[in-house]
């Protein structure tokens, strides 16, 4: 089956809602831009709050040494995800699983983005958009995906209940990540939505 990750969790029932459905992975945002950004001591009560089993990921854009080190001693994140102009270099130097978000646009060569992050877990392809490093609810054009993509596929990207049975179907991504597409508002999931979207990536064959 697909896995789930779902991101841009700010409260603790959230996380608890999305576990609960099925989600394998849920997202914490250390980005003060975001509207999903979450502080330390918000994150670790979220962390707390989950039962075992559910990989917790700790988002980053274009952060300093510092800021990624106090998260994993605060937060004790399994993954870390870095969404923004990171070096191979520097993913791979807190010696923790990561994984390398790339914005997908038609001049994107995915094939060498995969041999820079030879050392990544996986791939998580978002959207392109100049203003925002993630979380637009925009998608991509799924036909620049590669067939021969030498790395675990995350698809992310404007998926919603609406469109992610058909997104598994086309790409038969490792996993998909969601955010502003199970939420009522910006940072606040809704639990209805997180239930819509865990039974269309059950239904997608």
């Amino acid at each position: 089956m697909t896995r789930v990750k779902m991101c841009g969790i700010t409260r603790p029932q959230d996380a608890l809602e999305a576990a609960q459905a099925g989600a394998d992975a849920i997202g914490l945002v250390f980005y003060a831009r975001s509207p999903r950004n979450v502080g330390l001591d918000q994150a670790a009560c979220i962390v707390q709050a989950l039962p075992p089993f559910v990989t917790t990921v700790a988002l980053f854009v274009n952060p300093a040494p510092e800021e990624v080190l106090a998260v994993m001693q605060s937060v004790r994140p399994d993954v870390l995800q870095f969404h923004g102009e990171e070096t191979p270099e520097f993913c791979r130097g807190f010696g923790a699983p990561y994984l390398k978000a790339a914005r997908v646009r038609p001049e994107t060569d995915l094939i060498q983005f995969a041999a820079l992050y030879a050392d990544a877990q996986g791939l998580l392809l978002d959207a392109w958009n100049e203003a925002a490093q993630g979380g637009t609810g925009e998608r991509f054009d799924w036909n620049l995906i590669p067939a021969n993509l030498p790395k675990h596929v995350i698809l992310a990207g404007g998926l919603s209940p609406a469109n992610v049975r058909l997104a598994v179907e086309t790409t038969r991504p490792w996993a998909v990540d969601v955010s502003s597409g199970i939420e009522s508002s910006k940072g606040i999931k809704d639990a209805a939505l997180i239930a819509a979207f865990m039974k269309e990536v059950k239904n997608a064959v």
